[in-house]
């Protein structure tokens, strides 16, 4: 059987390959693109997981650039995805992001509160009365306001997952049920991957965009990714009392959040140090009643009466150096390029990523220079700033 041969190929075909594999055709379409996707249900995906949030509140300036352009994405995402004029449906809903802020946390909400408005960010500062007059239901005390960014929303992640792949194909990008057991090199240069059925694919560039999976197939180059898979877990909420309208994506700084969802439930999570690591997707109704439930109640007082419906769990692929993204061409090995390490945050900075990658393997310009992120601090151990990471 001949060997297959592409331009590029793309390791995970999630939110991150599938944004990756659009811009790189939107780039260069004669670029022969292959995207390897182990579960094209996506039933496991950290994108159809999670709470499909997109938020420009950010502590660290590449993120809040980041943001911005995935908002720009976001709002035309339905128009510029259409494929023969069927367009996909992401019930985009800027419902807003508030972050409580309490005495500890004030100075660095101020100082994040400066640059975004200095990059022309829509984000105001609330006291905490003015949170009791906007949201009667929250109980503020003890916090000393919060900061609230009212285009900030959530949309169908499934929706904009398939919208990006169904673009990519259309342009004639080629996505290949498969699962990747290897990188494949010669010296210090990519030649492909190999299959875990023996067949090798051969490329000259590869892209791992394989999530919580990443640091694994990394590591079959000898490239030691900080990158862990950490179980998240999200509550779904029947409350007896219904708020007025749509409550933002409320953000607690003990790392609690909530929203409203469709048909009046309440979704809900917290990041928590013990979370646990490897590749678990079972989801724990103790941690609910004994942990956030008393947590929820303290500050929306009417939520002690609930019942808790349904949960879910997925993986956030962590950066344990600093959080923040790993992206692109791996300083020891030709031909590399990494898209890891998101902590939580793939899903909204999807857009800026896979079109700065595509410009790295391209040798364009830069719409948005993201080369702070660049695998070369990892080899350094060159932490990035960045609070309030949820």
């Amino acid at each position: 059987m001949k060997r297959k041969i592409y331009d590029v190929v793309i390791i995970g075909g999630g939110i991150m390959g599938s944004a990756t594999a659009y811009y790189l055709k939107r780039t260069a379409p004669d670029l022969q693109t292959a995207v390897i996707e182990m579960d094209p249900s996506y039933s496991r995906a950290s994108t159809t997981l999670s709470m499909s949030n997109a938020r420009i509140q950010f502590s660290f300036r590449p993120n809040v650039q980041i943001s911005q352009y995935a908002f720009q994405v976001l709002e035309n995402f339905e128009q510029e995805m259409a494929v023969n004029d069927r367009k996909p449906s992401i019930g985009y809903r800027r419902e807003g992001n508030l972050f409580m802020v309490n005495a500890e946390g004030r100075i660095p909400a101020e100082n994040a509160l400066k640059m975004q408005q200095d990059l022309g960010c829509d984000i105001e500062w609330w006291t905490s009365e003015q949170v009791s007059r906007r949201f009667p239901l929250y109980n503020p005390e003890g916090y000393l306001g919060a900061t609230f960014g009212p285009k900030d929303g959530h949309f169908d992640a499934y929706g904009v997952l398939m919208g990006y792949r169904a673009k990519a194909i259309s342009m004639g990008a080629e996505f290949v049920h498969a699962e990747v057991s290897e990188i494949t090199k010669t010296g210090k240069r990519i030649t492909g991957v190999r299959l875990n059925t023996g067949e090798d694919i051969g490329a000259n560039n590869v892209v791992n965009c394989a999530g919580a999976w990443c640091a694994g197939i990394a590591g079959t180059v000898g490239v030691l990714l900080p990158v862990q898979p950490v179980k998240r877990q999200v509550f779904v909420l029947d409350t007896k009392v219904k708020p007025d309208g749509p409550l933002p994506l409320t953000v607690l700084p003990s790392g609690m959040y909530f929203r409203t969802e469709t048909g009046g439930l309440i979704l809900l999570g917290k990041s928590m140090p013990e979370d646990p690591v490897g590749f678990s997707f079972s989801w724990d109704d103790k941690r609910f009643y004994e942990v956030l439930w008393p947590e929820l109640a303290e500050f929306v007082p009417v939520f002690e009466s609930l019942r808790l419906i349904r949960g879910w769990a997925g993986l956030y692929a962590m950066n344990t150096l600093d959080g923040n993204a790993i992206l692109g061409e791996w300083p020891e090995l030709e031909g590399l390029f990494l898209a890891n390490g998101f902590s939580g945050h793939g899903l909204q900075q999807a857009p800026a990523v896979g079109r700065y990658i595509s410009e790295l393997i391209t040798k364009q310009s830069h719409a948005l220079d993201l080369s702070i992120f660049n695998p070369g601090r990892i080899l350094e151990n060159r932490k990035l700033s960045e609070n309030g990471i949820v």
